[in-house]
């Protein structure tokens, strides 16, 4: 069966078939219609246009502003006079469909702004667009009836489009800015065939299931109070217990790894933020307060508390590297319309870590980073890739120095065998990073850690070390991260295990359950024992409920280990024990019981 070329890629850019007879391109890497990611690329957003095309059909006044495509499909935004809901999504669905069917072939033009600006005179997004693209030139797709302003790429005809679904339909400020207008923005999903959308979709129903904000709700994990604000998560009793397991366990393997705790302040003044390029660089994404006229920054990052830290003494070549850790609490103003959960917050802490080495340990460090984060996803179950991010248009220090920075990520990232990604331009504005993608049992992605290396932050604060010649050099800066936020981790770790947290971090580990008052008294100094002897937390249910409902709220608690103890246990000392995890119900002694669950949390390491 032969395949269909939809577009080429030359030179990292993807060009669809018009573009490349229009502009009489050569060479590059064909690409065909299929699921691949290049091919995805100009399906999903030749299907963006396929339905503002049915909107259009449907509500002849709309006006649109951008369709791209993005990491969950693609979107378009939009303005009509009608309120459309959830209930609209089949009927624009059902007119994409029409409209594919008719094989309209898609096609490509160029004009000046001046006839562009006279073409959307009477359509002010179009004219928000245009104000945004610097040049003379612009690019229209027609499909039928149907044109739009774009830069492509696109699919050669509508017949290709199949099988997709709208997925979602939300508010979206113009732009992003929380000042302009609101408008309409429905996201759809697509594939080059039907088995790849079916198993998508079977993907986002099981997501809704394992959704951490339901199953952090039910569990009593974490909970979110508009009185408070938005963005600002409550920790429960039991997502606290969860997050300590989770930080002693990365504790004990920090400090097996020669890592230091530190601690900066959550407010510094202004000046040392000017200093460190963050009031330039990331100021709109700061909270800021005045103190005796003077005005502070409430951190959104670790880094200058630590560098702080690295000045308070002289430094010598023998000392490094000095690796420095801290359960940092930063905040940042993130924009309402892109809080959820936990998964984007405006106040979380992260697993943060920098070290100051010689420029010749950097390789060593980067390494032992990567190996500390096989372990940690290996313990979890993740699979990851890793991605390294060059330098940004928004940035700061000199060429040579990004250079040799990302260089040297690139060979620890070479020598350890590991395939990666390139993201141009994605770096931070101080210094190139790997950034570490976790894979959930969804198959899903998600940004967590990352490395970056930075030769600027040191040169800006003047640090120092006294080399084996007595003289002074300047230290090698690495931010790291391997969870990236708790509060960002904790959620993937719930959806990826659907609330079913493995023994040794779950917030509840053994739920004792009696069966009459009478068995109380053993039961309290059975928990008792657990927690002194075993160092698992044991929960005590005891509520006025038939044995029945209390077994059926342990287990939606998620509990691994249920204990149902009445006359015979306290009498015998041999515990009936339900074993969520393994599923299966056996017997062991009081003392059976307790060494086994020390044994199954102490053996546990990073």
């Amino acid at each position: 069966m032969s395949k269909t070329l939809i577009g080429k890629k030359i030179d990292n850019h993807i060009y669809d078939l018009c573009t490349i007879e229009q502009n009489g391109l050569d060479g590059g890497e064909s690409i065909y219609l299929d699921n691949s990611q290049d091919s995805l690329e100009i399906l999903r957003h030749s299907c963006a246009h396929l339905m503002a095309q049915a909107i259009k059909a449907l509500y002849p006044e709309a006006q649109f502003f951008v369709g791209p495509v993005v990491e969950e499909g693609f979107y378009y935004d939009f303005k009509i006079t009608h309120k459309i809901g959830e209930e609209d999504l089949p009927i624009i669905e059902s007119k994409m469909r029409e409209i594919a069917q008719k094989a309209y072939p898609i096609e490509k033009y160029t004009t000046t702004r001046a006839l562009a600006q006279e073409k959307f005179a009477d359509d002010e997004l179009k004219l928000a667009v245009m104000s945004k693209i610097e040049g003379d030139s612009f690019s229209f797709y027609t499909q039928g009836d149907f044109e739009d302003l774009c830069r492509g790429p696109h699919l050669p005809n509508t017949k290709f489009l199949e099988h997709f679904k709208l997925t979602k339909i939300a508010g979206a400020y113009l732009g992003g800015d929380e000042n302009a207008q609101m408008l309409t923005r429905i996201y759809g999903i697509a594939f080059s065939t039907k088995d790849a959308l079916k198993e998508y979709l079977f993907q986002i129903e099981e997501a809704k299931k394992r959704d951490h904000r339901k199953i952090g709700q039910e569990m009593g994990l974490f909970s979110f109070d508009e009185e408070i604000g938005a963005g600002l998560p409550l920790w429960l009793p039991k997502g606290a217990r969860l997050r300590r397991n989770i930080e002693n366990l990365l504790t004990k393997a920090l400090i097996e790894r020669d890592y230091e705790p530190v601690r900066g302040p959550e407010i510094l003044k202004s000046d040392v933020w000017r200093k460190s390029g963050h009031y330039e660089n990331y100021k709109e994404n700061m909270y800021f307060t005045l103190i005796d006229e003077q005005e502070y920054g409430i951190k959104p990052m670790n880094c200058v508390g630590h560098i702080k830290v690295y000045q308070s003494s002289p430094r010598s070549y023998r000392e490094l590297p000095l690796r420095f850790y801290e359960y940092g609490v930063v905040h940042r103003h993130e924009k309402s319309g892109v809080l959820h959960g936990l998964l984007r917050v405006r106040e979380f802490t992260q697993d943060d870590a920098h070290i100051f080495c010689t420029p010749a340990q950097i390789k060593d460090e980067v390494h032992n980073i990567i190996a500390f984060t096989k372990n940690i996803m290996d313990l979890f179950g993740f699979s990851y890739e890793m991605e390294l991010s060059t330098r940004p248009s928004k940035s700061i220090g000199s060429d040579e120095v990004w250079e040799s920075a990302t260089d040297s990520l690139r060979q620890s990232l070479e020598q350890n065998h590991i395939n990666y990604r390139v993201d141009e331009g994605g770096g931070a504005f101080y210094g190139p990073k790997i950034d570490i993608k976790i894979t959930d049992a969804l198959k899903r992605k998600w940004q967590c850690g990352t490395i970056q290396i930075d030769m600027n932050l040191p040169s800006r604060f003047e640090l120092s070390y006294t080399d084996e010649h007595n003289s002074a050099q300047m230290p090698v800066m690495i931010h790291r991260a391997i969870l990236g936020s708790f509060e960002r981790f904790i959620a993937i770790l719930t959806e990826h295990f659907a609330g079913e947290f493995p023994l040794f971090v779950a917030p509840t580990q053994v739920c004792l359950i009696p069966i009459g008052d009478s068995q109380i008294p053993y039961v309290q100094i059975l928990r008792e024992k657990i927690i002194k002897q075993s160092g698992a937390y044991a929960e005590i249910l005891d509520k006025n409920e038939t044995l029945g409902k209390k077994i059926r709220i342990a287990e939606k608690q998620h509990t691994p280990l249920i204990v149902v103890i009445g006359e015979k246990e306290v009498q015998s000392k041999i515990l009936a024990i339900r074993d969520r995890t393994k599923r299966e119900q056996y017997s062991l002694s009081e003392e059976e019981f307790i060494a086994m669950l020390h044994t199954k949390i102490s053996e546990v390491r990073i």
